[in-house]
């Protein structure tokens, strides 16, 4: 039984970061904004630490590798961006095919990112694009500005979108 476990902590780690995600979108549905964005941040937190578990424990797999993009696409692309359109765009309809449009956007280039890292990896211990991770984190984060007009959420997200399918070399850590 030990050895079971030991051999899928990375995995379960990894499952935590997507139940997270999950919680976080249905605690938005139900109103708890603040909740939700904590909920975002801590999956942040289990994604970075199932990668440092399988590579300490010499228990990688193919298997863990697509479960983590999995879970980075719903704990940092869908979950942040549904938010986004559920409290910034949802409510006003002049805004609803912009945010549609943001919303998808952003998730089909958050897709496209780890799509591309699953394929690729890193080159020359740099990331290509903005980690998707960071991007849901930021995107989170910034729900809690209250006062952020529904265009400046649009316009983000798709500067996000853009930074996530980028070349840009981002120095792995």
């Amino acid at each position: 039984m030990k050895v079971i476990l030991s051999r899928n902590l990375a995995n379960a780690i990894t499952l935590a970061n997507m139940g997270l995600g999950i919680l976080a979108l249905i605690m938005a549905t139900s109103g708890q904004l603040s909740l939700s964005v904590s909920l975002i941040l801590m999956a942040g937190l289990f994604d970075r630490f199932d990668g440092m578990v399988a590579r300490r424990m010499n228990i990688t797999s193919e298997l863990g590798v697509q479960l983590d993009s999995l879970s980075d696409l719903i704990s940092f692309g869908i979950s942040p961006a549904l938010i986004v359109f559920i409290y910034k765009f949802s409510s006003h309809p002049k805004f609803l095919v912009i945010g549609s449009i943001a919303t998808v956007l952003y998730v089909l280039c958050g897709g496209l990112r780890l799509a591309r890292y699953n394929v690729t990896g890193t080159i020359d211990d740099h990331f290509v694009g903005v980690p998707i991770t960071l991007c849901g984190m930021l995107l989170a984060l910034s729900l809690l500005f209250e006062r952020v007009s529904p265009i400046v959420y649009a316009g983000f997200m798709i500067i996000l979108a853009y930074l996530m399918i980028s070349h840009i070399p981002i120095r792995k850590r």
